[in-house]
């Protein structure tokens, strides 16, 4: 069985306009299902198409089973018209920091202003560097999940809260 273990993070949004970073990648994704305890996902960027599916997370949503497949980048768009009814668009950049990844999505669209950093784990106990431009642990707040942003979306709670 594949687990993913993640974390997320909040990013402080000056910090990382000054950061000098590769170029991102563009990521148009939609949901098949999405629900408390799964996922199935289409996901395109220019020149790959994938599908996930994702199980139920542990009550610290930091690891959960995940499946992801390369498709046709044809189909996959295909599916992504057909098939879901919401989503999300972000550039994605990797960011190297000691012996991990970064994975920093900057959000679009309906999620505008919203940067979400996360680091895949090989252990829930793995110790690993945290950026300068890393705030706030958000892997518990199922709101930052992108299913979640795709139904709920951040412009939404900007709304709310500068009410």
């Amino acid at each position: 069985m594949g687990i993913e273990i993640e974390r997320k993070f909040l990013v402080d949004h000056d910090a990382w306009d000054a950061l000098s970073k590769p170029a991102g990648v563009q990521y148009k994704q939609g949901y098949i299902l999405s629900d408390e305890t799964r996922t199935v996902r289409v996901r395109v960027t220019e020149h790959h198409g994938y599908i996930t599916l994702k199980g139920p997370g542990g009550a610290n949503r930091m690891s959960r089973a995940e499946y992801e497949y390369e498709i046709p980048i044809a189909e996959a768009e295909q599916i992504l018209a057909g098939f879901t009814t919401n989503g999300t668009q972000k550039i994605r950049y990797r960011i190297p920091a000691g012996n991990f990844t970064w994975e920093v999505d900057v959000f679009s669209g309906d999620n505008n202003g919203l940067i979400v950093a996360e680091i895949e784990l090989t252990s829930e106990e793995d110790e690993f560097e945290i950026p300068a431009w890393i705030t706030e642990e958000v892997t518990a707040d199922g709101r930052y999940a992108n299913s979640s942003l795709a139904i709920h979306p951040f412009k939404h709670w900007a709304k709310q809260n500068h009410s």
